[in-house]
């Protein structure tokens, strides 16, 4: 049984094939940790917490003042504050009185198989002999309020997810201020911790830093999880490699406003938590509601930052993403926008799928321009109605045309956006958030509709639902091109203008999955000023998300690898652009592009009509390439082999390998050149005891060879150089 309670000791333990978890009810019936990481056998670690010294300063519970238990410093499964625990907590509730003082107890628990669904959030997913999960009803005795702490446990991967939810049964009112998804004590500081930090054109850049008695953490105020941090954080020993050393992985299934803090407190104790960013928020819970925070997970591995990484990958494949593209071969996409911008008409557009079909491109995507007056960036945003005369005919006629090419359609909309120089502004200026008098900031020219309002989110649904029946589109690419500001709304009282960031997401949430339900064959892809909204949460609803802005093939290095941390290679939208490219005028080979681009969904984002005959060629072979190899770049686990963070930041290596070992694919590119460089690259992850072909080469090697003394590759010399080396098993 992955999970087990020994009622006489009173001890929760939670078991997967890689880890093991541990918490005890206290004789006040407070939830107290023991113990998270590698499987063990034993059950009772209480002895694990004497070390939790009570110097005569720590406040002392009422039913044992003169005892040595102290909230303090004890490692409580869910703080909470005002109580006597001083370092971040994960709950909090101020009291139709004023008070925030707030302290849970166990009340009863279930265990039983499954998982259930989160009402109104998306999260992952199992059926009954594919998880388990714990559910623990507890209460704050003094307000009333009832607190039930979920814990799933995928019993085959080394995960374990949580959530929360708050029942208010009373007859007053109470307002959340602080609701975390979950809180973890270790006994140590003795770890370094890792995130992914960035900027627009810049996203999900690995960062490791040693842990010192502070707190760190990274967090959103931006209405989306954003750039700047991504909602996933790690510890890791301080040895932990690719493959070798303990790393404890967590992420929040959740895109909007979120906080993850490690807080080493004075006696050198971590506590790591995350959830819904405390700043800005409140909820009003009224007598006989309830309110459901969203979903954290974790993975817990003994094999590394690349074993937690896989944990994640597989996790989110099987168990968090959904809907037929999941499995089914995407096309081959070529987007317009970085070729002609704004710039098209219906021939132009029309020629340029003409072009990519010859390529062997399957899917041409239009880009922003199509609706309204929209010529440029400053009008025109909620305006859904095509530009007939732009196109030079109706959508149909235009989608028509391009699929007697064979080429497939697809189509851009910022739905959640507004133009002030809008038809739907000069009709509903209060729709958008803002503040009533307030003067309002505009980012990208645009401001920013208001969900919330059903009135609003049935608009938006509907205005794209009359494009999408009017003609063949198969794919859309769904932006958010800029953040909260002035966030209010005018359809909420004043006392819950905190929830707006919150009941926005939800809103959001509400509307893709009315989308997906209308058009299930719909392959969504999702942007936010590129990958600003990179998290699990949006990728419950779309298999692949736009990596970011920057295509730049030696800056996607970074940006890939960092991504690939916590997500699947899979969903990463990522394109072969231009040379020079657009954002950093950098020139790089077209093989080298396309190399990189291959680690993710692959398409183009260029001007195919700019190509000679030669580059025509190579596109042509990269388009069979991509689908030759398409099961072991989008189902294969990932093994990352060289940094590009490390050392001299001069080259990055990673490798691809299907589940059964039997075929695999391994990239390396030069970021910068050194005279004299010695190329040797040590593979992971394939079978030793199989002789393994290089397809170009002809040449075989063992496995235990490839992993053990490597590829010698002493011939690949050049800034932006790079070489693919297709791997298949001998019979």
């Amino acid at each position: 049984m992955p999970i087990f309670f020994n009622s006489e000791k009173k001890i929760f333990k939670l078991d997967t094939k890689g880890s093991s978890y541990i918490f005890a009810i206290n004789e006040d019936g407070i939830l107290v940790h023991t113990y998270y990481g590698a499987p063990i056998k034993d059950l009772d670690l209480g002895y694990l917490n004497e070390n939790f010294t009570t110097p005569g300063i720590c406040p002392k519970p009422h039913y044992a003042p003169g005892g040595r238990f102290t909230l303090d410093t004890a490692p409580v499964e869910f703080p909470c504050t005002g109580t006597g625990d001083y370092r971040p907590a994960a709950f909090s509730v101020r009291s139709a009185q004023g008070h925030t003082a707030t302290l849970v107890h166990y009340l009863s628990h279930k265990i039983y198989g499954g998982k259930p669904a989160l009402e109104g959030l998306p999260a992952t997913f199992a059926g009954e002999d594919e998880a388990t999960t714990l559910e623990i009803l507890t209460e704050d005795r003094h307000t009333g309020i009832r607190v039930t702490l979920f814990y799933t446990v995928f019993e085959d991967l080394s995960v374990m997810t949580r959530h929360v939810t708050v029942e208010n049964p009373t007859d007053t009112a109470v307002n959340i201020e602080r609701i975390y998804s979950t809180s973890v004590d270790f006994h140590t500081h003795d770890y370094d911790v890792i995130h992914l930090h960035g900027h627009h054109c810049r996203e999900r850049n690995y960062s490791r830093t040693r842990l010192d008695y502070a707190t760190h953490r990274i967090s959103s105020l931006r209405g989306a999880s954003g750039a700047e941090h991504n909602p996933f954080m790690a510890l890791v020993s301080p040895d932990a490699t690719e493959n070798y050393g303990e790393a404890y992985g967590f992420n929040l299934v959740y895109s909007g406003n979120f906080a993850a803090e490690v807080n080493v407190e004075c006696y050198g104790s971590a506590r790591v938590a995350m959830g819904i960013n405390s700043d800005g928020f409140n909820w009003l819970l009224e007598p006989g509601e309830h309110f459901t925070a969203p979903e954290a997970v974790m993975v817990y591995s003994n094999e590394g930052l690349g074993g937690m990484s896989r944990t994640f990958h597989n996790l989110y494949r099987k168990h968090l993403m959904r809907g037929e593209w999941l499995t089914k071969r995407r096309p081959v996409l070529i987007n317009n926008w970085e070729a002609t911008a704004m710039n098209f008409d219906g021939e132009k557009l029309y020629e340029f799928a003409k072009k990519a079909s010859e390529l062997g491109i399957e899917m041409l995507v239009l880009d922003d321009g199509w609706f309204g007056k929209r010529n440029n960036a400053r009008c025109a945003l909620g305006d859904w109605v095509v530009n007939e005369e732009k196109l030079g005919g109706t959508m149909n006629d235009l989608v028509t045309r391009i699929n007697a090419l064979g080429v497939k359609f697809g189509l851009w909309f910022e739905p959640e956006m507004i133009s002030p120089d809008s038809d739907l502004y000069r009709a509903h200026p209060d729709w958008c958030l803002h503040i009533e008098g307030r003067p309002m900031s505009l980012g990208r020219f645009q401001l920013i509709l208001d969900l919330t309002r059903k009135e609003v989110e049935d608009y938006v649904f509907e205005s794209m639902c009359r494009v999408l029946d009017s003609a063949n589109i198969e794919y859309v690419k769904w932006d958010f091109n800029r953040n909260f500001t002035e966030t209010g709304s005018a359809a909420l009282p004043a006392e819950r203008q905190k929830e707006v960031p919150h009941r926005y997401v939800l809103a959001l949430y509400r509307l893709l999955e009315r989308l997906l339900n209308r058009y299930p064959h719909l392959l969504l892809e999702g942007c936010a000023s590129g990958g600003g909204r990179f998290d699990p949460g949006m990728l419950y609803y779309s298999p692949q998300i736009w990596t970011s802005d920057c295509s730049d093939a030696i800056e996607r290095l970074d940006i890939q690898y960092g991504t690939t941390m916590c997500y699947p290679p899979s969903s990463m939208g990522a394109h072969v652009s231009a040379s020079p490219n657009h954002q950093t005028k950098r020139i790089s080979p077209l093989s080298t592009r396309g190399n990189v681009a291959l680690e993710g969904t692959f398409g183009y984002e260029l001007d195919p009509s700019t190509f000679t005959e030669e580059e025509c060629e190579t596109v042509r072979a990269q388009v069979r390439q991509y689908h030759e190899l398409y099961d072991v770049t989008h189902f294969g686990d990932l093994y990352r082999l060289v940094s590009p963070f490390d050392g001299d930041r001069d080259r990055s290596a990673w490798m691809q390998v299907t589940e059964d070992k039997r075929e695999a694919l391994v990239t390396l590119v030069i970021i910068r050149t050194h005279v004299g460089q010695r190329q040797y690259l040590r593979l992971c992850g394939l079978d030793p005891e199989k002789q393994y072909r290089d397809v170009a080469t002809g040449r075989t090697y063992s496995g235990a060879l490839l992993m053990n003394a490597g590829l010698c590759l002493n011939t690949l010399v050049g800034d932006g150089a790079s070489r693919l080396i297709h791997l298949v098993a001998e019979d």
